[in-house]
C-alpha cells in the first residue's frame, strides 16, 4: 500500500465533496461544496487527504474551536470529521489521518486534541479509543418547541 496524506485543498474538492457525503449524508453534493469553500476559506480550518496510489483513500478536517467539552484548555484543536474507505478500514489509515492532525496541533503549541462521536456510533467510539482518545464526558441533548414561536423550527 502506497499512502500518501496531503493538505486538502481546492484542486481536490470533488474528491473531498464525495467522501463528506458518505460520511455526512444529510447534506446534497452541492451542499457539501458550499460548505467546504466556505470552512477553507476560514483560519485555523484544514483538511487532509489520503491517497494510495493516487486515489481519495480517506479524509479529516479539523479546527480550532474557542473550546470543547472535555478539553481542559482554550482554544483547542477539534477534529471535525475523519472518513475512511470502507476496503481501507483497519490498515492504519484513520490512525495515519489522525497523527497529522496530531502534528498540526503541536505545531502550533497546543497541548490536547477534542473530538465527538454520536452516542450511538459504536464503531467510531471504538476507533477513537484506538487512536488514543478518552472518552470525557456522554451528554443528551433535549429541545422543547416554543408555543406561538414566530421563527420556523
Amino acid at each position: 500500500m502506497t499512502l500518501v496524506i496531503s493538505g486538502a485543498g481546492a484542486q481536490d474538492l470533488e474528491d473531498w465533496v464525495a467522501m463528506r457525503c458518505q460520511l455526512w449524508p444529510d447534506l446534497s453534493e452541492s451542499q457539501q461544496r458550499s460548505e467546504l469553500r466556505d470552512l477553507m476559506a476560514r483560519h485555523g480550518y484544514r483538511g487532509w487527504i489520503a491517497r494510495e496510489d493516487g486515489k481519495a483513500a480517506g479524509f479529516v478536517e479539523a479546527c480550532i474551536r474557542p473550546y470543547a467539552n472535555g478539553c481542559e484548555s482554550t482554544p483547542v484543536p477539534f477534529l471535525e470529521g475523519i472518513w475512511v474507505e470502507p476496503k481501507m478500514r483497519h490498515l492504519g489509515v484513520g490512525a495515519r489521518l489522525v497523527a497529522v492532525v496530531e502534528a498540526w496541533a503541536g505545531e502550533q503549541g497546543f497541548a490536547e486534541l477534542g473530538s465527538d462521536v454520536d452516542i450511538s456510533n459504536l464503531i467510531s467510539q471504538a476507533a477513537h479509543q484506538a487512536w488514543g482518545f478518552e472518552e470525557r464526558e456522554t451528554v443528551v441533548y433535549y429541545r422543547r418547541r416554543l408555543a406561538g414561536a414566530k421563527r420556523p423550527a
